[in-house]
């Protein structure tokens, strides 16, 4: 079981432990009241990589060893480093309940053949197991999904003894959805004969525009000739 160094936390501002490389958090369980603690930073990224929320853990370092869990974890939001940590402390003899990441593994027949996209419906699980039992992730095997009917559901996770999933039996894992058939565009239809209709219209609209200049210069008066002056 991995082994985590923690101090006591006497007043002093959370950010000033950071500035010191260490983590502010708080422990406390069933039987155990609420602890004010720290935890060096670069200890806990190691741990939380390896152990997440679902591997117990021993703390020490205040009063006697306490087997625990990391239970919430606050992190930065642009940074992403953890800023405050709870740890919850297990009641010894008890069960416990926690969340275990799902871990998909294999190749789907109805992915990589039919041309499908695999949906995962559900990252985690929620599992009541005694602290020696807890699994640190639970495998699953897609290539059972072979065709776009098929599904895995909560009661078909192979889980190890000691270890109940806290879900509905029937609510679904991962799936595989069909490809969406790409709809062409419509291509309008080019009316010609309206096209021929414009085209003789605008030679008419033309022609009389012609017609009209010819009859204004037809309207002009004559010249009168002038009678000769004996």
């Amino acid at each position: 079981m991995t082994v985590v160094q923690i101090q006591k936390r006497d007043g002093g501002k959370p950010d000033t432990l950071r500035a010191n490389g260490r983590i502010p958090g708080v422990l406390y369980g069933p039987k155990e009241p609420t602890q004010a603690i720290s935890v060096d930073q670069k200890v806990f990224e190691k741990l939380w990589k390896e152990a997440g929320e679902s591997t117990v853990i021993t703390l020490e370092g205040v009063g006697e060893p306490k087997d625990a869990l990391i239970h919430e974890v606050d992190f930065h939001p642009v940074t992403d480093i953890a800023r405050h940590v709870d740890f919850y402390v297990i009641e010894k003899g008890k069960k416990v309940q926690t969340e275990v990441p799902l871990v998909f593994v294999g190749e789907s027949p109805a992915v990589k053949n039919l041309g499908g996209t695999l949906m995962k419906v559900m990252h985690e699980v929620k599992v009541e197991a005694f602290p020696k039992d807890l699994p640190h992730e639970i495998l699953i095997d897609v290539s059972t999904l072979e065709t776009f009917e098929g599904r895995i559901a909560i009661k078909d996770i192979p889980v190890p003894a000691g270890v109940a999933i806290q879900e509905e039996l029937e609510e679904t894992v991962v799936s595989v959805s069909q490809p969406k058939e790409e709809e062409e565009a419509p291509v309008a239809e080019i009316d010609m004969e309206s096209i021929e209709v414009e085209k003789r219209g605008k030679k008419e609209e033309e022609g009389e525009e012609g017609g009209e200049a010819t009859g204004e210069d037809a309207e002009k008066p004559e010249k009168t000739e002038k009678p000769e002056k004996n």
